[in-house]
């Protein structure tokens, strides 16, 4: 007779920990529910990053989904802008909310501390709202002119996740941790977390070159030509990156992707 087997057992709580924190990345980044119970730590939190790319291509699923839906009843420009409006609602906004907050505050700011007061401030202004305009209605023009709109619509929310991981690795955390929601993704991500969704990430440009040619070369130089042009930018305006410059990375990689797509 012999007893429980340690090595089981810690292998099954990992594995639970993990469907955990994929959830916690879905309810995070997404008004999807969450479908499982959550053993909410800072922990947990910070392990859930890595599946940012992962709930970045079930959303695209379910655009290109409704696209495939509504191309049987509208043009192609009419779905697209459905399809877009119910990215946003699904999302409720989030990386767009980062990218008009972030335009805001470097539009109107001129030390650290104003910049990250206006990011703080829930009201949006001039420089926000024209760059937020602009970054959807480009948006809709290149899914529109392209001839992979599909497959642009499926992998470009995936791809463009990678790159705020990327920031998180590299740069410091500059704003009020205490009000902030990324605080807690903020803190503790692993290299070694980073590499499992660089890995992921590739494989999908990897798959997908067999319908997109060049995409294996494609996704790796919007990611990283954004992180490192961003990157350098908030190093030299903010000595960091805050919750807002995340999500406004995502916008900007996804658009750098759509035109070389």
């Amino acid at each position: 007779m012999t007893g429980p087997n340690p090595t089981h057992k810690q292998t099954t709580t990992a594995a639970a920990r993990e469907w955990q924190a994929f959830w916690l990345a879905v309810g995070f980044l997404t008004r999807i529910p969450m479908l499982v119970s959550i053993d909410y730590s800072q922990k947990l939190m910070n392990q859930c990053s890595v599946y940012f790319p992962l709930v970045g291509l079930l959303l695209g699923a379910l655009y290109v989904g409704l696209f495939a839906l509504l191309g049987l009843f509208c043009s192609p420009l009419v779905s697209i802008l459905l399809v877009l409006c119910f990215h946003l609602f699904i999302t409720g906004a989030f990386h767009e909310d980062g990218l008009a907050d972030s335009v805001d505050a470097f539009g109107g700011g001129y030390t650290v501390e104003k910049r990250l007061e206006i990011m703080k401030d829930s009201r949006i202004g001039t420089y926000g709202t024209v760059a937020l305009v602009l970054a959807l209605a480009l948006k809709v023009a290149l899914l529109v002119e392209s001839h992979h709109i599909m497959l642009a619509l499926l992998l470009a929310p995936a791809i463009s996740r990678q790159t705020p991981l990327l920031l998180m690795s590299f740069l410091n955390y500059v704003t009020d941790p205490d009000k902030s929601k990324s605080k807690p993704v903020a803190e503790g991500f692993s290299r070694r977390r980073l590499g499992y969704s660089t890995g992921f990430t590739l494989l999908v440009a990897l798959v997908f070159s067999a319908w997109l040619p060049g995409l294996w070369l494609l996704a790796p130089i919007a990611v990283a030509g954004v992180a490192l042009l961003w990157g350098w930018y908030l190093k030299r305006q903010l000595g960091g990156y805050t919750g807002d410059t995340l999500g406004a990375s995502v916008v900007f990689c996804e658009l750098v992707l759509l035109l070389l797509i």
